[in-house]
């Protein structure tokens, strides 16, 4: 076997033990999950980055391969004890307590992440997930991809008061960085289920860091613009 197709199969079997893992994992969660995927124009388009923050390192979605994605992960919490300030706050003061534990760690966090800052979220599989902070302010962080993740875009975390609901979303524009990664996310779907996984799992932390509950599951909406038409 070529060098080549050796470590193409070594990729494909740490991401089927990845997804083993949270598969393993996602039995025994209870919380409703409510999925629709479409494909044609973005109902949000992705925020623009300041000039002065992108650079060399960034990996823009235009770098990407394949679809440009949209997924949208929303969980309505009830109950809650705390605003949609003090919950961003949280996340942007320990991102790692938000992770689940299938992530081996964040590298290179500190707490109360700032514009710039750097840090490394580590993944179950071959790429890890280097971004950068490129927004952040009371109720919203975003977060923008470096060389040598596996997607090329950005990921937003809001939240806002919804009548006596309070909504925590997560945004995500980002193509594959590469076509190996295409191949496992749009073909194989093993990356697009750890992604998912991995989100979800974020949304329920962060109904339990409001001190509330889920009113009505988690909500995954996935907008496709095949590449053809991608802008």
């Amino acid at each position: 076997m070529t060098s080549w197709r050796r470590r193409a199969a070594t990729i494909v079997l740490r991401w089927f033990l990845g997804v083993a893992l949270v598969s393993w994992r996602y039995m025994w969660q209870t919380t409703p999950l409510y999925r629709t995927e479409h494909v044609g124009e973005l109902p949000e388009e992705p925020p623009p980055i300041p000039p002065e923050l992108v650079d060399d390192d960034l990996q823009l979605d235009r770098d990407g391969v394949g679809s440009l994605y949209h997924r949208q992960f929303r969980v309505d919490i009830a109950d809650a004890r705390v605003d949609a300030e003090q919950l961003v706050g949280a996340v942007i003061r320990d991102f790692e307590r938000f992770v689940p534990s299938e992530v081996v760690g964040i590298r290179g966090s500190r707490s109360d992440l700032r514009v710039g800052d750097e840090f490394v979220v580590e993944m179950p599989g071959p790429w890890n997930g280097p971004v950068r902070v490129v927004h952040a302010d009371g109720t919203c962080l975003r977060l923008a991809t470096l060389c040598g993740h596996l997607e090329a875009g950005q990921i937003q975390f809001r939240a806002r008061p919804c009548g006596e609901l309070l909504q925590f979303r997560i945004d995500a524009w980002a193509r594959p960085s590469t076509r190996l990664v295409n191949l496992l996310y749009a073909h194989l779907r093993l990356a697009k289920e750890i992604q998912l996984n991995m989100w979800v799992r974020f949304c329920r932390a962060a109904a339990d860091a409001a001190g509330g509950r889920p009113a009505d599951g988690i909500h995954i909406r996935t907008h496709a613009i095949p590449a053809a038409t991608g802008p």
